[in-house]
């Protein structure tokens, strides 16, 4: 086997290889001699068939195969001869069969990581924000566990609800005397002034005693999830069957039983932990990102167009199924797609120039990423959208993003290798962010 290679921009390649005709010779008998061991043809005994009778029966399927083999040889011997991988598909061209007695010729073209001098990693120092877990974070959500493990008991008097309340009630809507469809209810329960409803329907709520009804026109938003009523104005009906409140458990070792723990202490110990936890990560990331920002300005290099689509198309199938969600589509944005890619391209760009940076570093350690990681995140993936591993593991081999993903893993691990070099001095965090930690104990609790 020959090859040429040519350089088609600083971050894209091709080979031209041609193949010896011993090599297709070769190629060809060597997948001849498969199929002969394991096909029973009529008239022959198993393994017993002549070769020219299995090639003439079997000529097409043979021969595309042996190219398909003869191509993988030649792509593994020609990286690890340059000393490179792909960071995309690989372009092939050479769609004619091969022939006995003749060389076989064909291209691939593939971009590859851009060649430029890394900035000094090591030795790098950043600060860092200390964990701070305040006792009344902790008294919160120690209420929030409280509040959700109360009995729901009827008030005394005729209401109407209040904030902090349990309204049970019916309502249906009607648009010009005629009820609409999907829009009733009955014994639903309101949990008042905590914003699970509009303010127009709350706003109804708190004016109907126990027992009693009325109705009040409500407006639906523009982006309302239901696309049927966003825009609207209708009449709603409403019964109130019982207004309640919360009867708050004792704080005792009884409720930190029903937490799976077994005194308040240590139910309080879990949820400072929590909170250690998750901040220990957050205030890690941002130090990073410190760090990778730093690096950025340190450097300059071309980016391989595939990486950029391929930071595109993820970023679109993310806003794709964040719309899904909530009941609207790519189409509701009222963009043409070409204008929803270029939205993303400046974003896509920029996670691409992290990437490379980081991937470059990672070929500079030799870190690798082993399938089993691979396989591992696939895993976690398929539990997470209920789908099946092997299934999700071939829609990843076959959309190509398997390689985006191998990628991203590894430059996980570089970031966390340039994040070990580095002399990290721990700060005081500032009122603000201590501020914005308290909003997360919601996150604490979750992970009881």
């Amino acid at each position: 086997m020959e090859y040429k290679t040519e350089e088609l921009s600083p971050v894209k390649k091709k080979v031209v290889v041609t193949a010896e005709a011993q090599e297709v010779e070769a190629a060809i008998m060597g997948t001849i001699a498969l199929y002969k061991t394991s096909l029973q043809l009529d008239g022959f005994r198993k393994g017993k068939a002549p070769a020219a009778v299995i090639e003439r029966k079997f000529h097409d399927k043979i021969y595309e195969e042996a190219r398909q083999d003869l191509v993988n040889v030649h792509l593994n011997e020609i990286m690890q001869s340059l000393g490179i991988s792909p960071v995309s598909g690989i372009n092939f061209d050479g769609s004619n069969m091969l022939e006995r007695g003749s060389d076989y010729t064909y291209s691939i073209e593939f971009e590859v990581l851009p060649a430029f001098d890394l900035p000094l990693y090591e030795g790098m120092e950043e600060e860092q924000d200390k964990v701070v877990v305040k006792d009344e974070e902790v008294n919160e959500v120690i209420e929030r566990i409280r509040r959700d493990n109360a009995v729901l008991v009827p008030i005394d008097g005729l209401g109407p609800a209040v904030d902090g309340q349990v309204a049970s009630l019916d309502f249906a809507a009607y648009e010009d005397g005629k009820p609409l469809e999907n829009v009733k209810a009955e014994n639903f329960e309101l949990a008042v002034g905590e914003r699970q409803a509009l303010e127009d329907f709350e706003a109804l709520v708190k004016t109907i005693r126990y027992g009693q009804e009325s109705e009040g026109e409500i407006h639906f938003p523009d982006d309302f999830i239901a696309p049927h009523l966003a825009g609207k104005t209708v009449t709603m009906r409403v019964k109130v069957h019982a207004i309640k409140e919360r009867r708050l458990p004792e704080l005792d070792d009884e409720l930190a039983k029903k937490m799976g723990m077994d005194t308040i202490d240590e139910l309080r110990t879990k949820i400072a932990d929590s909170y250690t936890k998750s901040r220990t990560e957050l205030n890690k990331s941002a130090t990073q990102k410190k760090l990778l920002d730093k690096l950025l300005n340190m450097t300059d290099f071309p980016l391989p167009e595939s990486m950029v689509d391929i930071q595109v198309n993820t970023l679109l199938a993310t806003r794709k199924s964040r719309l899904e969600r909530v009941g609207k589509s790519l189409e509701s944005l009222g963009k043409s797609m070409e204008e929803l890619r270029k939205d993303v391209l400046p974003k896509a760009r920029e996670i691409t120039r992290c990437q490379v940076l980081m991937l470059t570093i990672a070929k500079k350690e030799g870190l690798e990423v082993s399938e089993q990681e691979i396989n591992s995140h696939i895993y976690q993936a398929s539990l997470q959208s209920g789908d099946d591993f092997s299934t999700l593991r071939a829609q990843y081999e076959r959309s190509g993003m398997i390689f985006a993903l191998r990628d991203r893993l590894l430059a996980d691990k570089a970031m966390e290798l340039v994040y070990t070099k580095t002399r990290i001095t721990e700060v005081e965090p500032s009122e603000n962010k201590e501020a914005g930690g308290a909003d997360k104990g919601g996150d604490a609790a979750s992970a009881l």
